[in-house]
């Protein structure tokens, strides 16, 4: 059966249609994929996000065992800060990537996706073992809901006791909120300026109800999971099992700029991805647009446009409702891969024309 988080209730009286997302009960959409997704583009959007997981990772060394686990480098992670990194395979094949806060001198929350919480558990629990430091599974504790958008700091300035246009990005705070402590981090993934509120999961009602009252003038919506898969492919942010996989490097995913070589005591996985640093990977991740009617989905084959040979994957694709028509991302060889390139997209036996576009597909304007 499917867990539920502790907003479930909401969802159902606010007519969501659920989804199962590994092993938890998921709010998939409200009204439309497609109403959601413009709100969180021109107002603000509310997701509930308990299904991530929170690792906890304390003590003298928990730095120094975190910069042996990961392939960044969290022990120069400032307090208060946060910093996007990997967990990779001893063969350099990506087993999660993950956000790592740094919440005091001793005290990181490593937060990492859905379906990989035992997977990123396990691993960190072997790799730290040695060092001066404790983890804890900490996912139940807590609660974590997004607001996303452009009106976002205004609905959020109205119910905490924080400057929040002062955050910076990759910040994280304590706050009060609706009577409550949280915490109150500016990221996001779907390419909008956002926050995202971790609080105690007996909490979450409260928060989540104090923040919708904010949020009524602002044209806050509720919002599922749908409309998130398309506001993260038009930014080009990666998917894990989608565009991330243990069968996919830092390098090839185009986020080799994540990886530290030269640490003290470097980091599992480093021999592997010393090797291919210097080398033209076979593949690379690409984004895809097309003029055509119907969206490239994940698996669909990209062909070459003279000889028909497939070439390439799709990992993720759909109608972006920002731009009007579709975009996906694949992986190609490194030299079908310059912008302006033209391939065929393979959809259930009708090919179609799609051209090799720079990533994100959308920016938002700053």
């Amino acid at each position: 059966m499917s867990k539920k988080t502790p907003l479930h209730d909401i969802h159902t009286q606010l007519g969501a249609s659920f989804t199962d997302f590994a092993g938890w009960s998921m709010p998939l959409r409200y009204t439309s994929e497609l109403a959601e997704h413009h709100a969180v583009r021109t107002t603000a959007g509310i997701f509930d996000l308990t299904h991530m997981g929170e690792i906890e990772v304390s003590g003298p060394e928990a730095g120094r065992a975190l910069d042996h686990a990961l392939v960044g480098q969290p022990s120069k992670i400032a307090v208060g800060r946060a910093r996007y990194s990997m967990l990779v395979h001893e063969t350099g094949g990506v087993l999660d990537d993950l956000v790592v806060y740094r919440l005091a001198e001793q005290k990181y929350l490593v937060v990492a996706n859905a379906g990989n919480v035992l997977v990123v558990l396990s691993h960190l629990r072997d790799r730290i073992d040695g060092y001066a430091a404790t983890i804890r599974d900490v996912s139940s504790e807590w609660a974590l809901i997004a607001v996303q958008g452009p009106t976002s700091p205004a609905i959020l300035s109205a119910v905490v006791d924080v400057d929040v246009p002062s955050l910076k990005y990759y910040a994280i705070d304590p706050a009060r909120m609706a009577d409550h402590d949280v915490l109150l981090a500016r990221t996001g993934y779907t390419g909008e300026d956002g926050f995202e509120i971790y609080c105690r999961s007996k909490d979450a009602v409260a928060v989540w109800q104090a923040v919708s009252a904010a949020g009524a003038e602002h044209g806050l919506a509720p919002c599922g999971l749908a409309c998130r898969d398309t506001l993260r492919l038009e930014a080009g942010m990666p998917l894990y099992g989608q565009e991330l996989t243990v069968r996919t490097t830092p390098f090839e995913a185009g986020l080799g700029r994540v990886v530290v070589f030269g640490k003290p005591g470097g980091f599992v996985g480093e021999a592997a991805l010393a090797a291919r640093q210097d080398e033209a990977p076979a593949r690379v991740l690409v984004g895809l647009t097309s003029t055509g009617r119907r969206a490239p989905r994940t698996g669909y084959a990209v062909l070459d446009l003279d000889s028909g040979e497939r070439i390439g994957d799709i990992t993720s694709g759909a109608l972006a409702p920002t731009l009007g028509h579709p975009v996906a991302m694949a992986y190609l060889p490194p030299d079908r891969s310059e912008p302006g390139t033209k391939v065929l997209v393979d959809i259930r036996g009708a090919r179609q024309y799609a051209e090799v576009v720079p990533l994100p597909f959308y920016r938002r304007q700053t």
